[in-house]
């Protein structure tokens, strides 16, 4: 009586849509230096094309759980789709960055509900057995389009101009409507839950308000000794208590957060969340302190990036089969000791550095990533019983943007911070070298932060087991 599925093309359809749709978290992290030079910005403003992007995300999410049980498959797929391709060319056209910070905005709606809809899609299809391998393949999409962004960035914007940093994205949307049209099939059943209107606003409030409340912190001058921001996180953190105690008390909550009472779930997560930040951070400030003290061109910072942006995209699908046949013990646990040594060596990082170990730093961050990050994801997953996917998706997806906004925020704010008190303390002429050992403190500052995080993601690590679902049973699969 099951329904046996096209599951390749499935696959396939999906890795075309989330390709670019994923792409687009970082393609334009190369080109803010351009943008504030077109529009007149500064960097705590033009941070808000990343971090806004992740904010509507990390708002939609939740509402993805809902949305999954509503609507099929391919009424998700394409709709989300469409969404993104209207975006995309709203920012093509964008004659200020009010508009264009519109269209990226919308293409952040199309984004944030559609690797949901995947995610939740691909743990139906496939048996835990394969799931490293299959969350490995479609993890070339999740971790080589971001890490390839900034490539892609410098090179597009110093041949051509910013806006074909979406005119190119389009032609490929509208493609994968139509590819999707054609091929993608419904996975899973409708059930329509009922939807509670209190915890979207509770979680709407408490996701925006954390996030909006760390990049304005990283705007103002107080930083965050501002009273204005911490009512605003204090509301925020207010709101999400209140929304998880209310989901505790529903029948259908909006997102079931009981899944954190499995322990490879938490702690999956969590390790999954801090990656996230470092890695979204540094895919920030690394092409900043490229392209200001240490002189290369947007172009020049691109390339120097591709070495680890390839060996990311390129290493998921390997991690995933490793995964299916170590564990993840043998992957997150030395990933994570890597990434406590790349801190290191940020947190001294200099204008004199030699070009290769920067190339080579990278290079293992990304390696790093590689290894704990669709690892610990899928480990997290693989222990939920399947009533719980789209809650452990939609709450994974959640987080994600959410890392990514808080990393980009907190570390643009300590960086900046670390900027104004080493100017503060010159009493000579701010000369152009000036300004770059104040960058240089900031970065310095920033990453040491980094390290704490990364030496908190290996404890973690030494208590991840390899996680297997209580409801589960090989012989239930086909």
């Amino acid at each position: 009586m099951e329904k046996h599925y096209n599951r390749k093309i499935i696959l396939v359809t999906f890795m075309i849509g989330a390709f670019f749709a994923v792409l687009n978290e970082t393609l334009l992290n190369i080109a803010l230096t351009e943008l504030m030079e077109v529009f007149g910005l500064e960097a705590p403003t033009v941070q808000w094309m990343a971090t806004g992007f992740m904010l509507v995300m990390g708002v939609l999410m939740p509402v993805s759980a809902l949305l999954i049980q509503w609507f099929t498959t391919r009424q998700m797929f394409i709709g989300v789709m469409t969404v993104f391709l209207a975006g995309t060319i709203i920012a093509a056209s964008a004659f200020n960055f009010p508009m264009l910070l519109t269209g990226r905005m919308i293409q952040a709606v199309g984004t944030g509900l559609l690797i949901p809809v995947i995610m939740n899609a691909l743990l139906l299809l496939y048996e835990p057995e394969v799931r490293g391998r299959i969350m490995g393949t479609f993890g070339l999409v999740i971790m080589f389009a971001p890490a390839i962004g900034p490539t892609l960035s410098g090179v597009i914007v110093d041949v051509l101009d910013w806006r074909w940093l979406f005119i190119t994205v389009i032609p490929f949307a509208l493609f994968s409507i139509l590819f999707a049209i054609k091929y993608l099939e419904n996975v899973g059943e409708v059930t329509r839950p009922k939807a509670d209107v209190l915890s979207i606003v509770l979680s709407s409030i408490g996701i925006g308000g954390i996030v909006y409340g760390f990049s304005s912190a990283g705007e103002s001058g107080e930083g965050f000794s501002s009273v204005n921001i911490l009512i605003i996180l204090g509301v925020a953190f207010l709101s999400l208590i209140l929304f998880v105690l209310r989901q505790l008390k529903l029948e259908e909550p909006l997102l079931d957060v009981r899944v954190f009472t499995y322990k490879s779930y938490a702690r999956g997560i969590t390790i999954f969340v801090i990656v996230i930040m470092a890695m979204f951070a540094s895919e920030i400030v690394m092409p900043m302190y490229l392209q200001g003290p240490l002189g290369f061109s947007a172009k020049t910072a691109g390339l120097l990036l591709l070495p680890g942006a390839l060996l990311n995209g390129l290493m998921s699908p390997v991690m995933g089969t490793l995964f299916d046949k170590f564990g993840p013990r043998k992957l997150i646990i030395p990933g994570t000791l890597v990434l406590v040594g790349v801190m290191i060596f940020f947190s001294n990082i200099g204008p004199s550095i030699p070009v290769w170990s920067f190339i080579l730093a990278y290079v293992l961050l990304m390696l790093a990533v590689s290894a704990v990050l669709m690892p610990s994801q899928t480990n997290a997953l693989n222990e939920l019983p399947k009533h719980l996917y789209p809650h452990g998706t939609a709450i994974a997806n959640t987080l994600q943007p959410i890392g990514g906004a808080l990393g980009v925020s907190i570390f643009v704010s300590i960086m900046s911070q670390g900027e104004r008190s080493y100017l503060n303390n010159v009493s000579g002429e701010v000369t152009g070298e000036v300004m770059d050992q104040a960058m240089t403190a900031g970065v310095h500052q920033a990453y040491w932060f980094a390290l704490g995080l990364a030496v908190l993601t290996f404890i973690v690590s030494l208590f991840i087991r390899k996680a297997v679902a209580p409801d589960y049973s090989p012989e239930q699969q086909s």
